[in-house]
């Protein structure tokens, strides 16, 4: 039987210690994707005494096949799409032009929701770790990247507790370094583990953020940083 996580922070705490070589890294921004990648990655940041941030990325679902990713979409416009599974379903312009509209609006309401008067942290010539719960197509991850490297980011870093090894042999040319501790090729799905995967609430996200990422603008005498991560 393989060995479970118990719940997205202890995995958060596994992974921060593969992670160690990059503590108290100046240019170090840990992005956590919303909304499962959150619990993970705060307590790397914890750990690492870096900044957190929320990436938010929104997948692109097949029309009729909701269940089913055709690509994401990520900040500043970053769209990726898997051309193979779009070709077999035979997806029209139209309706995928479509179906990345409605991705796309999530992606605003959800950005809104988070962000409340708190500017995104500032990503050019950092080192950017993205972390999720888990890559199974690797869609969302993928789009991260994608608007990290457009965001002009020194170096991308992926972690993730466990990657399906189809989409970890893929995305690993992508970036400067992939952290994982499991690559099943027998993946399945995420949830299968964890023993506790419970759905990650938008205010589990807000309070993250409240804690550990960027702070407000609208207070009185405080400048943007970031909160003592330790």
């Amino acid at each position: 039987m393989f060995e479970l996580f118990e719940n997205r922070e202890q995995a958060g705490r596994a992974l921060a210690a593969a992670l160690a070589h990059h503590r108290n890294d100046p240019d170090l921004l840990v992005m956590g994707l919303a909304r499962g990648g959150m619990p993970v990655a705060a307590p790397i940041a914890r750990e690492l005494g870096a900044e957190l941030d929320v990436l938010i990325i929104r997948k692109i679902r097949a029309p009729g096949h909701p269940e089913l990713a055709i690509g994401a979409v990520g900040p500043d416009r970053v769209r990726v799409l898997n051309d193979d599974i779009i070709a077999h379903l035979g997806i029209s312009a139209t309706a995928l032009v479509h179906a990345t509209h409605k991705a796309r609006e999530e992606l605003a309401e959800r950005e809104q929701r988070y962000r409340l008067h708190r500017p995104a942290s500032p990503v050019k010539g950092r080192t950017v770790l993205i972390v999720d719960d888990g890559l199974a197509t690797g869609a969302s991850l993928e789009a991260a990247i994608a608007w990290a490297r457009e965001a002009k980011a020194g170096k991308v870093i992926a972690a993730t507790p466990v990657a399906a090894a189809e989409a970890h042999q893929r995305l690993e040319k992508k970036v400067e370094e992939f952290v994982t501790l499991k690559t099943p090729w027998d993946f399945q799905a995420v949830s299968r583990w964890y023993r506790v995967f419970d759905q990650t609430s938008d205010d589990e996200v807000a309070a993250l953020l409240e804690q550990l990422g960027p702070l407000a603008t609208d207070k009185p005498g405080n400048d943007v940083g970031h909160r003592n991560c330790h």
